[in-house]
């Protein structure tokens, strides 16, 4: 009984590693964050509380900071169109990134789900309904609309969540109530009898093992291409805030407005 014992925790071992494989912390941090939310369209960039504008940059030449015109050198005028042509860059590709992540760790954590346990299993509505949870908040905090791309307030720290503690929680909510659902599915071994729970471990064995397979075919080079593309954007915004701090630095009025922050 021991050896099966030690069968199942490996393999439930395996099975945590498979959804946690997205997490990117596990080979990658970004420790990059927005303090406020960022709308930008083809002509601005605004700077929001809520819904209120603190900076605005227009055609990437000129800045307001609470409604008030900056009059800028020439070198304050070339960090601050490297700044605003980089958000304008970023930013729009960043809110594709954030939805193809999530999408990515649904996807996969709801096909290990579907090869262990089936759609027919009690748990996988309430799994179902975790990751759609999931996916409406990164939707809200990653908005796109007509020519207009919003990101909202947060860190940026995952390739596949770009989420903050909330969505996080309900990420760890559905992988919890999948792992319940792997340990209903076994729940009948008999303990009194070695020959069926050995099958049924071996069983379940054999579906983790091809799951495993199938997502390291379908999934694993999508995966690769997200973090080099997250990897990318948070050298970007490294950049981009190196040539913030020089604008904060040289403009008392922007001085206040740390938008980009990072640990140095």
């Amino acid at each position: 009984m021991k050896m099966i014992n030690l069968l199942f925790s490996n393999r439930l071992a395996c099975f945590c590693l498979i959804c946690w494989s997205f997490s990117a912390r596990a080979e990658f941090t970004c420790d990059i964050d927005f303090a406020y939310g960022l709308v930008v369209n083809e002509h601005q960039i605004r700077v929001m509380d809520k819904s209120r504008t603190l900076v605005q940059i227009n055609d990437q030449s000129r800045l307001f900071i609470q409604g008030r015109w900056q009059n800028l050198d020439d070198q304050q005028k070339i960090w601050l169109h490297e700044y605003a042509a980089g958000l304008h860059y970023v930013v729009p590709k960043m809110i594709i990134l954030a939805t193809e992540g999530v999408d990515l760790a649904i996807e996969t954590i709801d096909h290990v789900y579907l090869g262990l346990v089936g759609s027919d299993h009690e748990s996988y509505e309430k799994l179902r309904s975790a990751m759609q949870r999931v996916k409406a908040r990164v939707k809200e905090k990653f908005r796109h609309a007509s020519n207009h791309y919003f990101i909202g307030p947060g860190s940026l720290e995952s390739v596949d969540e770009f989420v903050d503690s909330e969505i996080e929680a309900q990420l760890e909510e559905a992988i919890s109530t999948s792992i319940g659902g792997i340990l209903s599915a076994i729940s009948g071994i008999n303990t009194n009898n070695t020959e069926l729970s050995s099958e049924k471990v071996e069983e379940l064995t054999r579906q983790l093992e091809a799951v495993g397979e199938q997502i390291e075919r379908g999934v694993g080079p999508r995966a690769s291409s997200l973090r080099n593309k997250a990897q990318w954007f948070c050298d970007k915004l490294k950049q981009l805030d190196n040539t913030e701090e020089k604008l904060r630095r040289s403009i008392p009025q922007f001085e206040p407005y740390n938008v980009i922050t990072s640990d140095r």
